[in-house]
């Protein structure tokens, strides 16, 4: 009998995949959360010229932008499991590498790389303001915190906003490289599926189907909150 989407379902493969995607999910806005409060720290160090901590943060993205991502990965998960699994051990949670290791070293390796380059991004953002608007508010007297509430950080996220929706877009592809850790997103699962079933071929073209699915979903979110930003800028 040929395999087909009905076997899939009959399987419980559907479910599996709708886990698998569901932890995608929750890993990609983790690290982007992440990544994004990251960016937002260090582009302000590198636009402000914040010395030494600006040569800090050009070797940070300096390494994370020169090494390949699942490199990265390799290297947090690898070179801290013994550690993390002999503390665990200590404690009594022996079975910690095991469950929720997996998904922190992801979030942790995927939220560096979107940290980096939500740093650029930010970086460019700030940079785009027009310097005389900041000159003009320290020149009233107003207050550098309020400076920075009411005129820089409005405008720096309506200005990265795109900028940020591509990191985004990079940032759901990588959790795809956290499948090598054993964590079982929706690429572990599609694999486990395709060497279970010996139907590589369905299993990854779902696999395709739900992270463009994804995509479309989010990019339709993010023209929305161009727009909101924009109509406000204009009030």
């Amino acid at each position: 009998m040929e395999f087909g989407l009905w076997q899939v379902w009959e399987g419980g493969w559907v479910s599996a995949i709708m886990r698998g995607a569901a932890i995608t999910i929750v890993v990609a806005i983790a690290a982007m959360l992440g990544g994004f409060v990251v960016g937002v720290i260090c582009g302000l160090i590198k636009w402000g010229r914040v010395r030494p901590l600006t040569y800090v943060v050009d070797g940070y993205t300096a390494l994370v932008r020169g090494v390949p991502e699942l490199l990265i990965i390799y290297l947090l998960f690898f070179g801290s499991v013994e550690f993390v699994t002999r503390v665990a051990t200590a404690f009594g949670y022996a079975g910690l590498a095991d469950s929720g290791y997996a998904f922190v070293i992801a979030v942790m390796a995927i939220g560096s790389i979107s940290g980096a380059y939500s740093t650029e991004v930010v970086r460019g953002a700030l940079a785009a303001i027009p310097q005389g608007q900041i000159e003009a508010a320290r020149a009233l007297g107003i207050p550098g915190l309020r400076i920075f509430r009411r005129i820089i950080l409005p405008q720096m996220l309506r200005i990265a906003i795109p900028g940020m929706n591509n990191v985004w877009q990079v940032t759901i592809k990588d959790t795809a490289l956290v499948s090598v850790v054993g964590l079982q997103e929706l690429m572990r699962t599609a694999f486990i599926g395709s060497n279970t079933t010996r139907h590589p071929f369905i299993f990854y073209l779902i696999a395709a189907v739900v992270y463009l699915a994804i995509t479309l979903v989010s990019q339709a979110g993010v023209d929305q909150a161009e727009r909101v930003l924009r109509l406000r800028s204009r009030k």
